[in-house]
């Protein structure tokens, strides 16, 4: 078996650290992000019902592409417009074992700006 880089395995260990502590509820989902090198994803999860509830991503259309902060802006700020839409207001933030830094803050502070509160 491959050894894994590590890196990566700090930011798993960073995730199961903060997922022990936050859950999505229905009065409140889970704002998740992932961060790949290249796109940014979020979703607005319900973990009781196991659904997703609202997604954006950089591979959509009209969301610029690419892993920078402009992108991951103009994915917050759509997974932001895209819940308040749907009657979601609070969320609770899951930055998936990533630092609240970069591109991460930067959808964090646009979802905000839409309207989200965490």
């Amino acid at each position: 078996m491959a050894r894994m880089h590590p890196r990566h395995a700090q930011r798993l260990r960073r995730k199961r650290r903060v997922r022990k502590k936050i859950r999505g509820t229905t009065a409140r989902p889970r704002l998740v992000v992932y961060r790949s090198n290249r796109h940014m994803y979020a979703q607005v999860i319900d973990d009781t019902a196991h659904r997703t509830l609202v997604a954006a991503s950089t591979l959509e259309d009209g969301i610029d592409t690419g892993g920078n902060c402009d992108a991951a802006t103009q994915v917050g700020k759509a997974v932001g417009e895209r819940a308040v839409a749907a009657g979601i207001a609070e969320v609770v933030f899951d930055r998936n074992g990533n630092l609240f830094h970069g591109r991460v803050k930067a959808l964090a502070d646009a979802a905000r700006d839409a309207g989200l509160k965490f």
